[in-house]
């Protein structure tokens, strides 16, 4: 079985097309993206619009969809400023409310056996209530991820997926963690994703970058004047964006 892994697509409609066109040619048997599909990036609808057309997908949810599903934190927390407050509102107003229904569905984990491989898939290590992001860890060790998984996923699992800081990680410990990525938001236009193909019992890795044309992306950021798109610039795009 090909299991492809993508996360943090983050509404990156380029980014998204050139990774979807590249799985189109190797084949595979499950898609699971691992949340944020929306937010950050100027193609909320868009990207949902083609997710949601692909076969043999599976999502769990992130917390951007979370805020679109279920509305901002209130009170207005202080970690949450006034222009992300705002970017949020105009990403929700890109997408179709009705699609509120839809996304409530995803879950906040998979867990299955692949091949005799027990797996997880989680947007972030949840809280033992397995309906709340964990806090934030920068730069996690594998073991702390070990504990952090194993607090919400008692029946353990050999391999665990995960995404939310973009940064791609590759851990062992008493499980492996593996992060492919963000799609969306990075310093440079490519696109990462991670195909695993379970055989009896064992599997194997492969983390594939797929580079894009991000010209599409910038003049979009300012032809829809997404809101608290400076920031953004700086802080998920390395500043490549004027």
């Amino acid at each position: 079985m090909k299991v492809a892994v993508l996360t943090d697509v983050h509404a990156n409609l380029p980014a998204l097309r050139a990774v979807l066109g590249e799985l189109r040619r190797e084949g595979f048997d499950l898609l699971v993206h691992l949340g944020d599909a929306i937010a950050i990036g100027p193609f909320p609808a868009e990207c949902l619009d083609v997710l949601l057309n692909v076969a043999n997908i599976r999502f769990v949810m992130g917390n951007h969809d979370e805020y679109f599903v279920h509305g901002l934190p209130q009170p207005q927390p202080s970690w949450m400023s006034d222009g992300e407050v705002e970017h949020q509102h105009w990403t929700h107003r890109q997408i179709d409310p009705t699609l509120r229904r839809t996304l409530a569905q995803w879950p906040y984990r998979l867990h299955d056996d692949y091949g005799g491989v027990p797996t997880t898939f989680v947007h972030y290590p949840l809280d033992a209530s397995g309906r709340k992001f964990a806090p934030f860890m920068k730069n996690p060790t594998a073991a702390e991820l070990d504990r952090a998984f194993a607090l919400f996923a008692p029946e353990g699992s050999a391999l665990n997926f995960y995404g939310h800081n973009h940064q791609f990680s590759d851990l062992h410990g008493e499980a492996r963690h593996v992060n492919p990525g963000s799609v969306g938001c990075a310093t440079e236009p490519i696109a990462p994703y991670t195909l695993v193909t379970y055989q009896h019992g064992s599997y194997r890795l492969e983390h594939r970058r797929v580079p894009y044309d991000d010209g599409e992306l910038r003049n979009a950021f300012e032809e829809r004047r997404v809101p608290d798109r400076a920031l953004i610039y700086q802080a998920f795009f390395g500043g490549r964006f004027p």
